[in-house]
């Protein structure tokens, strides 16, 4: 984990952010689940791509919904397979984090922290997940793209986020697996480490504590 900016005695955190994708669950409708939708279902890479990429920050910041979405990105033109196949395949490929979802469990259960996640995610799918995996037991607040219209590394997600929860940036700690994502949480003042594997993300826990 690549620690950005200092978090020592000077500044005493009380604010924790946590991406899920990546770090809480596995990624939503990342570049891996598309590439797996691509060999389970016969698509062509390079229009399924340049298709998704033309609209990933409308479905992504609520302007276009997931039904949307199939019309133009798969169902353009008849397939072998329903909608419901492909849309219970997306679903299908949010899996659990067991161990880093215990960190945060341990966590909430100091009782010292305000826990809340700051992530880029389908509307369907972000429903979907914080109810699936219960994520409303430990997390106070959900600072998702598809509700706030805004997206990651934009520096006014950091700063929405921070507003409403009335924490002062250099009191927030701010966890996230890429690095762009992290680099803009550092521009809206606060500390943030760069998720790369959850050894490092536990010494780095137990050194906050």
């Amino acid at each position: 984990m690549k620690r950005v900016g200092r978090v020592g005695t000077d500044a005493m955190i009380s604010t924790i952010f946590f991406d899920i994708g990546g770090v809480l669950l596995t990624d939503g409708w990342g570049h891996d689940s598309r590439r797996a939708a691509v060999a389970e279902f016969k698509l062509d890479w390079d229009d399924f791509a340049d298709r998704h990429e033309e609209v990933a920050h409308l479905i992504e910041t609520n302007r276009l919904a997931l039904e949307s979405y199939l019309d133009l990105v798969i169902f353009y033109r008849p397939r072998s397979f329903s909608r419901d196949e492909f849309r219970d395949f997306i679903f299908a490929q949010s899996q659990p984090k067991p161990e880093s979802l215990e960190i945060v469990r341990q966590l909430a259960g100091l009782k010292k922290y305000f826990l809340a996640t700051l992530n880029n995610e389908i509307l369907e799918l972000n429903r979907y997940r914080i109810e699936h995996f219960d994520l409303g037991k430990d997390f106070s607040v959900f600072f998702s793209s598809c509700f706030l219209g805004l997206r990651k590394p934009d520096e006014a997600i950091y700063r929405v986020a921070l507003s409403v929860t009335q924490r002062a940036p250099d009191r927030c700690l701010f966890i996230d697996d890429r690095e762009h994502h992290v680099d803009g949480a550092r521009e809206a003042g606060m500390h943030a480490l760069l998720y790369t594997n959850l050894a490092e993300l536990k010494r780095e826990l137990v050194e906050l504590a």
